[in-house]
């Protein structure tokens, strides 16, 4: 698999085979608020990474600004494309830390077909298994970034659709009211939408789905050009265009909730990593999410400084 990144601030960010060979250093004026009292990680050399789309850049911030706060020399070494280099780069050593999701971990990296419909269970199975691979998870956020089925208030408003089963309902009532805008990647997933169609008794004509990229689907579903859009339950553009998510009420779509990884070796040297951060991850939930989200999607402004300012805002830095 070819694995690239992305480049940041002029500053390329280049693999070397499954690690990174460079980065910018971390520099923002924070010191301990509610966290980092004591600067218990002092001394430490650490590296954070994440995966490029906006809320993985926002929570590498996050991770960053939480170690400086607590005395650590800090790289950012975040905008990987794709999943896999990042990780690569926590369990080479090449990185130390970064958030990843308990449902990409278990299906993706850990091979399982079947996810774990319990959130905590999800999270511990995937703990278990990389435990064996150098990779410690420390305690999950309440931040769930899965798929759903979202439409606009008109369609709303029409259709009165709340679930994936009234979606159903409504696709064998009559067939032309569901169109669907998905990704292609969505398109023919397992756990996407041959899956959901087969875990609902959900039948949608071909002619009625449309493949088109991530961000294109928001503004067509706002404006009504798709009935139904794939969307990710913590995109920012969710509030912004005042879209109505559909609840998966038969629990078909697995559990993406944030956590941190840290390469283990780290873990032991720098235990007080884990007390760092964990009050920081309870906090991150999906309206959290949105909006930190938003910031950067929809108001356009720099991930990093939207991470800064909400550490900021919850008295986690000063």
């Amino acid at each position: 698999m070819r694995r690239t990144c992305l480049a940041l601030a002029g500053i390329p960010v280049l693999l070397s085979g499954c690690g990174l060979t460079s980065g910018s250093p971390m520099v923002d004026d924070v010191k301990p608020g509610s966290i980092g009292r004591g600067e218990p990680l002092e001394g430490a050399d650490l590296t954070v990474t994440s995966k490029e789309f906006t809320e993985q850049l926002i929570l590498g911030a996050i991770m960053g600004i939480a170690f400086q706060a607590a005395g650590a020399d800090v790289v950012d070494r975040t905008g990987i494309q794709g999943s896999v280099g990042a990780r690569e780069a926590v369990k080479s050593g090449d990185a130390d830390g970064m958030y990843e999701y308990t449902g990409t971990a278990w299906i993706t990296y850990q091979g399982n077909g079947e996810p774990i419909d319990d959130p905590q269970a999800q999270w511990a199975a995937v703990r278990k298994a990389d435990l064996g691979n150098g990779l410690t998870w420390l305690p999950k956020a309440p931040l769930n970034n899965t798929y759903a089925l979202a439409m606009n208030q008109a369609g709303f408003r029409k259709y009165g659709t709340r679930t994936l089963s009234d979606v159903a309902a409504l696709a064998k009532k009559d067939s032309g009211a569901v169109t669907l805008c998905v990704e292609g990647e969505f398109a023919n997933r397992a756990d996407g939408l041959p899956g959901m169609e087969k875990a609902y008794g959900m039948s949608v004509p071909a002619k009625n789905i449309t493949q088109m990229d991530t961000g294109i689907i928001y503004t067509q579903v706002a404006k009504g050009s798709c009935r139904y859009g794939e969307v990710f339950t913590t995109d920012g553009r969710i509030k912004s265009m005042n879209l109505v998510v559909m609840r998966d009420d038969r629990k078909f779509f697995p559990n993406y909730n944030a956590a941190p990884v840290i390469n283990s070796k780290t873990l032991k040297r720098w235990p007080a990593i884990a007390e760092v951060l964990n009050p920081v991850t309870k906090k991150l939930d999906n309206t959290v999410a949105r909006e930190l989200n938003a910031k950067v999607d929809v108001a356009g402004e720099d991930p990093h400084q939207v991470a800064l300012d909400w550490m900021k805002a919850q008295g986690f830095v000063e």
